[in-house]
């Protein structure tokens, strides 16, 4: 079960850090201003932005060493969040309530991070876990603040670009000129991310939408507390 934990929080801390590629979100009414500020300005207001958020809808995929992660969750400030996760096609399913997270892995997840007993062990069961324990890094993905403060300070020097429309949305480009990389933002109403996109063999996409949306979490039943498998 260590094994498992280890390997699951490693693929999570994996998406998250190459996640700085990506980004989207909505937004509309009057222009904000945004497109008028420096690259760097345009960054610390859209972190102060998202900080203030009370939920959101997280989701893309990126890839790194050939190796390719999903990532579709809705995620609620301060409480947690649920959805899917996979990376080269092994999924699993997560739920992060205040202090444990859940895990709900495919049986060809639960096989190869886990071995054949742990995949007939949890099969169709969920895996409850300490969010501060050894899936830390896969919690931490459910966490608003730290997860847009990994996406927006991870990069170098920047450079704004023109403006444009992204799924509908007005936004102004900011690019990554040291990683690569470029940070569409919303030019109308609160200065959200709506994308942020990396080419290349090592890119990806993940989108930011769904702001300030209902969500209800809620623990899954039944759970098997990794506790008692160690």
């Amino acid at each position: 079960m260590r094994r498992l934990a280890a390997c699951a929080a490693s693929s999570a801390a994996l998406a998250l850090a190459v996640a700085a590629c990506g980004g989207s979100s909505s937004g509309g009414g009057s222009d904000n201003g945004i497109s008028s500020k420096s690259p760097d300005q345009i960054v610390s207001a859209v972190t102060s932005a998202v900080n203030g958020v009370n939920s959101v809808h997280v989701a893309g995929s990126v890839s790194n060493s050939g190796a390719r992660t999903t990532l579709d969750l809705n995620l609620v400030n301060g409480k947690g969040g649920k959805g899917s996760m996979s990376q080269s096609g092994l999924g699993f399913k997560i739920v992060a309530v205040g202090n444990q997270v859940y895990i709900n892995g495919s049986n060809a997840f639960w096989q190869k991070f886990g071995g054949s007993a742990a995949a007939q062990l949890l099969s169709g069961k969920w895996l409850k876990a300490p969010a501060t324990g050894q899936l830390s890094s896969i919690a931490s993905l459910t966490n608003v603040r730290t997860l847009f403060n990994q996406l927006l300070s991870s990069h170098g020097t920047l450079a704004k670009g023109s403006t444009s429309t992204v799924n509908g949305q007005k936004v102004i480009a900011v690019t990554d000129k040291t990683n690569g990389g470029t940070l569409y933002v919303a030019t109308t109403g609160k200065p959200y991310p709506v994308e942020l996109i990396k080419t290349g063999s090592d890119g990806g996409k993940i989108t930011f939408d769904q702001f300030n949306q209902s969500v209800t979490l809620s623990p899954p039943a039944n759970s098997i507390d990794i506790s008692k498998l160690q």
